[in-house]
């Protein structure tokens, strides 16, 4: 499937029905929200994969009770930095060298300017800026499942300090920003299912400005 049918075929999905994800899908989903752009190349999140019976319902209940949440293959939680910090932003920078098989210094002055701009913002500021970056990145799992005819329910109805408390996110300098089921549609008991796709027209959404 391509990308576009594949997001046309897509919707949130409400109802799952359990069934396991095969594990070359779940890697390519995974690898796509890895490759996911970030600003400056930071890449200020980490993805929790999550599959145990027992973490699901503990996320479930702190979730508005969403059925997805217990019925998904897989639940992916996207974690995202608490703030930036000059030792964070070096250490990937210094790992980017080092994969580019660069001297460290070559980022100096980037970096510089990068935590110039970032050090005088609120940790406020700070937390929304990564949690941007890590939805790209769950953009990018949710188009990836769609080429794959895997469904998905993007959520942010869900208490991020319960969530953060249950994966420990807080010691680790994270904080769960959005989550996102991975499974298959039960065409059975979904309300959702048969109801036809809305998005805003060509016209309401796209400004050209030649």
């Amino acid at each position: 499937m391509d990308l576009l049918k594949g997001l046309n075929w897509r919707y949130a999905t409400k109802k799952m029905t359990g069934k396991k994800i095969p594990q070359n899908q779940l890697d390519y989903i995974l690898e796509a929200a890895r490759l996911a752009p970030s600003s400056s190349g930071l890449q200020p999140y980490e993805i929790f994969v999550i599959s145990n019976p027992s973490t699901l319902k503990d996320i479930r209940a702190v979730g508005y009770d969403q059925s997805p949440i217990t019925e998904c293959s897989h639940l992916l939680v996207f974690a995202s930095w608490t703030n930036y910090t000059l030792e964070k932003i070096t250490r990937v920078f210094d790992d980017m060298m080092s994969v580019r098989g660069l001297p460290k210094e070559t980022m100096t002055n980037y970096k510089d300017i990068v935590w110039g701009m970032y050090e005088p913002l609120s940790n406020d500021w700070h937390a929304q800026h990564a949690a941007k970056q890590a939805y790209i990145s769950f953009s990018m799992a949710i188009a990836a499942a769609a080429e794959l005819e895997i469904d998905t329910t993007p959520m942010e109805g869900f208490l991020p300090d319960k969530v953060d408390e249950i994966l420990g996110l807080g010691a680790m300098g994270l904080t769960s920003a959005v989550i996102l089921t991975l499974g298959y549609r039960d065409t059975e008991n979904d309300w959702n299912v048969k109801l036809k796709k809305f998005r805003k027209s060509k016209v309401d959404i796209l400004h050209w400005i030649d």
